[in-house]
Formats: structure tokens, sequence, C-alpha cells
């Protein structure tokens, strides 16, 4: 069992005198203490509702999101169930999740006060401790969040997760802010802390440099599914969803190159009326006449390797959409 599981979640969104806008249409991940997942896809995906999913920020319409076997429920007004302190979330703005008239000392203090922490003395040693742990001076404690750059801002909300002894931390685009160099030094802490601390990582992200180079596995997700899962470097090498080639085609490279194939066009649809069949077919270089009338569900095609996309049937070996798509028209050629 992982240490946090969604199970065929569903979320939706209720409009005034309209049908619900269903954000996340169905959505399965799984994620293992000492694991770095990483979750990716286009703006307006789903991605970050699925990560409010998965702390309960928001109630699933369906499905369930379980964390160290006990149910995930959705946050109310009281204090956060005991057996659920342990699954944290870091917001992608940390200026916007601190509050700018206390020190982050006593921001994080008082999260260890409300864990039980005891004495003040044994708090503000612990404060010490958390944010050297992630690379700040213990005298940062007396600092106010406006004092700080945004990867240091960021460090302080990794520290204060952190405060709580989590089995699993939620990151919502949590280098998405932050220049470059932040972005580098922040992955490496977070590939550092899930090494040491055993820590399981949920990191949504839309860029897959970041989600390459920290990842273990990494799930793509397209208009409120996920379409693909795989070790990280098995999907860089050879991407089998025609969403993923696109993504990774898109990602910029030392030489210049790195721009989405004309053969990808528009945008993502509107969650509210989602295509018949495959929902990504519009944009697809690939699609058959299956894939506008029926929608794929993932399939294991490889040991840690699934996909949903009807280019990879049950049974055939793995294989590259482009490579697969002109097999596939070569059997379908008369003669």
């Amino acid at each position: 069992m992982s240490a946090l599981e969604l199970h065929d979640v569903v979320v939706e969104y209720e409009r005034r005198g309209q049908e619900p806008i269903r954000a996340v249409a169905g959505a399965s991940i799984a994620v293992d203490r000492g694991r770095i997942v990483g979750l990716v896809g286009e703006s307006g995906c789903g991605k970050s509702t699925l990560a409010r999913a998965a702390v309960g920020m928001v109630a699933p319409a369906a499905g369930a999101v379980r964390f160290e076997g006990h149910t995930v429920r959705p946050l109310g007004r009281g204090m956060r169930a005991r057996d659920l302190v342990r699954l944290q979330l870091v917001f992608q703005n940390p200026f916007s999740s601190l509050n700018p008239r206390r020190r982050i000392g006593e921001q994080i203090g008082e999260a260890l006060f409300v864990l039980g922490v005891g004495r003040r003395s044994e708090r503000s040693r612990r404060v010490a401790e958390l944010l050297e742990q992630v690379g700040l001076p213990a005298a940062a404690a007396g600092r106010y969040p406006h004092e700080f750059s945004g990867g240091q801002r960021q460090r302080v909300a990794i520290a204060r997760a952190l405060a709580a002894e989590p089995a699993v931390i939620v990151l919502d685009e949590p280098l998405a802010s932050l220049d470059a160099s932040a972005q580098a030094q922040i992955a490496n802490l977070l590939s550092t802390l899930a090494r040491e601390l055993e820590l399981g990582l949920l990191l949504i992200s839309h860029d897959l440099a970041i989600v390459r180079h920290v990842a273990d596995t990494v799930a793509v997700m397209y208009l409120g599914r996920i379409v693909e899962t795989a070790p990280t470097s098995a999907l860089w090498e050879t991407p089998l969803h025609p969403y993923t080639e696109a993504l990774i085609g898109a990602v910029p490279r030392a030489d210049g190159a790195g721009t989405l194939p004309t053969a990808l066009p528009g945008e993502v649809p509107d969650p509210s009326r989602p295509p018949a069949g495959c929902r990504f077919h519009p944009r697809c270089p690939y699609a058959l006449a299956r894939s506008r009338a029926e929608e794929p569900t993932l399939v294991e095609v490889a040991p840690g390797r699934e996909v949903a996309c009807w280019l990879h049937l049950p049974g055939e070996p793995p294989a590259p959409p482009s490579e697969k798509a002109a097999r596939l028209a070569r059997q379908a050629a008369p003669g």
C-alpha cells in the first residue's frame, strides 16, 4: 500500500443553472515514501484541483483518497484529524501563504505548538533545526517574509510543512514563480529531503525539465485524466502517448530547438464540453477512427508503464506514437 493513494477521483465545480464542470474526470495516482512523483500537463488540465483533492481542500464527487490507510476527508473549520497531519501541502506562491505581519520563526513555531511540541525553548530549537534543514540560517527565524527572496520564502514554506514530520508533501507548482537558479536549488533540496527523510513528494508542475531532474516517476494529465504514467527515464526516452510526445518536444534545448510541433494545434478544450472519444483526438496527429468514438482507459503496456491511447492496444509491444501510427497505417493499407 502506498502512503498516498487516489483512486478514480472525480472533482466537479457547480455552476448555477448549468451542468457542473468536471475538472478532474477519474484520475488515479499513488505516492510512496521516499519517492517523488511528478504530475505534469498544460494549464487548465486539472493538476491543481487534483492536488487540493489529495489533501482534502476539495471534496471528490466520486472516487477515494486515502493516506496511510485513512480516508482523506474534506477540511472543515475544526482542526485537521491527527491521522492526516502528516499529509502536507506547499502552495505555488509562498508570499501569499505566509503571514506578512509575523516573523517566520513564529509561523513555524505555531505549527509546532498546534502539534503539541512542548516548551517554547524546545520549539525554538526545533525551528532552528528546520530552517537549517532547508538551507536557511537559524537567525532567519527573526525576520519577516518580505525580507526574503522568492526562493528563500519557498524554503520557509517547506520548513513549515516539515514541522509536522510528514510522510507525504503535495507541492502545487512550487517552482513556477522562481527564477531558474532558485528553481534548481529548490529542486535539489526536494531530492535531498525525499532521500534523507524517506519523504513522499507529489510534485505538480508544467515544467518537464524540472520534473525530469527530480522525479522518479511521472504522470501526465490531460483534460482531467491521467493519460500516461512511467518511470521518468523511460517516459523521456520513449513517450507513448502523443500528448506526452508533444510536451517533451516543446521543452527548450540548449541548441534553441524545442517548440510545439505544428501537428499539435489548438488549446486544451473546455472541460465543461470535453470531446467525444479520446479527449486528445482533436489535437492528435495520430488519431484513429476509434479515437473519435471511444475513450481509452489506462492499460499496462510494460512493467510500471500505463497509457490511455488506442495506438497501444493490449498485447502490442510499447513504441513511440509516431512509430505505432506508421505501423497501423501500413496494416490498414490495401494489398
